[in-house]
């Protein structure tokens, strides 16, 4: 056998493995937990934008707090890190091998792929690392200001701060507007939905991306203000952030419209962790 037709099966083999029925378990299981958590994080900003707030935080850490309080609260937070972990492979594989579709391995989609591993694998940690006893480990705010502040202190800090912050603002803006062209449409197993199943998706996948959007692009628009005032208490994580959102002119309302896209955008994910085409 030539190095060509070596290379070749070697290449057939890793994208076989790479879109294996196990990679596909882990990419549904993880949109079902990224599901679980947006949804509670919705659930409890609703709650403050009504007055019934039950003192946990509205992001990541307030919504393990809510999934531990529960019956089997351990098993499910090591149910959710588990999945965090599938979706991080699900990704790894991407950047490594390409995704689905017939743009799937160009340079532009695997290097997506890879950020999107990176991002799911800091969330996995601090998931994993709730589940065996770092209560802090899943608070936005503590982690936004913890690590503005450490960010700042380095040489040119301020600049990397405030390009990271544009950066966020910029994916927030990314986000909400790819959800509002339904660009998800292009993953979705069509062929196999049905009419009520396609209008759900639509509903779910627009509302609850631009909220999604939104709330990056606001982050980011805080960590950019952090780093021209030299501040890191500007920074904001994402409790901190919904809870501007009924500060503003529109009072509360635009908070509970924010949170109620958050839960729109979990059953979305539990809509993708069936429908998508993985």
């Amino acid at each position: 056998m030539n190095a060509r037709a070596w290379t070749f099966r070697s290449r057939a083999v890793a994208q076989r493995a790479a879109h294996s029925s196990a990679v596909e378990t882990g990419a549904r299981w993880g949109l079902a937990a990224r599901g679980a958590i947006y949804l509670l994080i919705g659930v409890l900003a609703l709650q403050v934008a009504f007055g019934s707030d039950s003192g946990r935080e509205a992001d990541r850490g307030g919504a393990l707090e809510e999934l531990s309080a529960q019956p089997f609260g351990t098993v499910l937070l090591w149910a959710v890190g588990a999945g965090l972990v599938g979706m991080v492979l699900w990704r790894l594989s991407e950047a490594l091998f390409g995704a689905a579709g017939p743009d799937g391995r160009k340079a532009r989609k695997r290097a997506l792929s890879a950020a999107r591993c990176v991002f799911y694998a800091f969330v996995a940690y601090s998931v994993l690392a709730f589940a065996v006893g770092d209560r802090g480990s899943g608070s936005s705010d503590r982690q936004s200001r913890d690590i503005t502040a450490r960010v700042l202190e380095l040489p040119a800090g301020q600049w990397i701060v405030g390009v990271g912050g544009v950066g966020i603002a910029c994916a927030g803006v990314w986000i909400g507007v790819r959800a509002a062209l339904r660009k998800y449409r292009k993953h979705l197993r069509t062929a196999a939905m049905s009419r009520r199943a396609r209008r759900a998706v639509d509903v779910t996948g627009v509302a609850g991306g631009v909220a999604r959007g939104l709330v990056f692009a606001v982050a980011g628009g805080f960590a950019t203000r952090a780093a021209l005032t030299y501040d890191p208490s500007d920074a904001k994580g994402l409790d901190d952030t919904l809870r501007t959102f009924a500060a503003t002119a529109a009072g509360p309302w635009l908070l509970v419209a924010t949170a109620t896209g958050l839960v729109l955008f979990g059953v979305f994910s539990f809509l993708m962790a069936r429908w998508r085409r993985v």
